[in-house]
């Protein structure tokens, strides 16, 4: 009698073995490419795959590889960089809020649907959650008067807030000016998104692959090995 194949719990009831979805998902976050030039890159490999289904692996998957990922994440250093940048979301403009701290490593980010104080402040819980308990010393912000005042209210709900140092330079904001364009570059190569819904959960997978990029993650001494293939990497926080 054959025993049944060990299977990851997330990949039961899937036709497609799981290192084709693993690929395909990573391929896509991590390069310019579309659901299309996977479907052709798999039919090489003799896999047939409609850019549909790679559509709903995206959607279902890239929330639990980055939880599976973040096990592993570098801490960040306490001098945020703060900005936001466009994203077209059914023809609309909608704002990813982006913190990195002053070595350029990324903080967090949040898609939010508009620009105002609320969405300002949703952020910046979301970052303090994320961090904690790492206190925050500065936070360097692009002149956006809404942003301040966010932090200005935050100091009545957290008194972490309260010594966190708030100022405006447009000089030291360039290194997340320019951290926006690996991101932007991804995203426009996508033509646009149709849902909000896709569209955080795709930048939550795109700002992933940059993290990886950015070295932002840790498999502890010993672990890592010289010469490991991005393959590799994926292998190792993913099991």
């Amino acid at each position: 009698m054959t025993k049944p194949i060990a299977r990851d719990p997330i990949y039961r009831r899937r036709v497609f073995n799981a290192d084709i979805i693993e690929l395909c998902v990573r391929c896509y976050i991590t390069y310019r490419l579309s659901y299309r030039d996977l479907v052709e890159m798999m039919a090489e490999r003799g896999v047939k795959v409609a850019h549909s289904t790679i559509l709903r692996w995206v959607t279902r998957y890239v929330p639990e590889f980055e939880k599976r990922w973040n096990r592993f994440s570098r801490a960040v250093g306490t001098s945020w960089r703060v900005d936001e940048t466009y994203i077209s979301i059914r023809a609309k403009w909608h704002y990813l809020y982006r913190a990195l701290d002053k070595h350029g490593k990324t903080v967090d980010f949040l898609l939010r649907r508009d620009r105002g104080i609320a969405a300002a402040q949703a952020f910046f819980r979301k970052a303090l959650a994320t961090n904690a308990p790492r206190v925050r010393r500065k936070v360097t912000l692009d002149g956006h008067v809404r942003s301040r005042r966010a932090l200005w209210l935050l100091r009545r709900e957290h008194p972490c807030w309260r010594n966190v140092k708030v100022r405006t330079n447009k000089y030291l904001n360039n290194l997340i000016e320019k951290d926006h364009r690996a991101i932007k570059r991804r995203c426009a190569s996508m033509a646009g998104f149709k849902s909000f819904t896709n569209a955080a959960i795709t930048i939550a997978g795109i700002e992933l692959a940059h993290r990886i990029r950015k070295r932002q993650f840790s498999f502890g001494r010993g672990r890592r090995r010289r010469g490991w293939s991005r393959k590799d990497e994926w292998a190792t926080a993913l099991a």
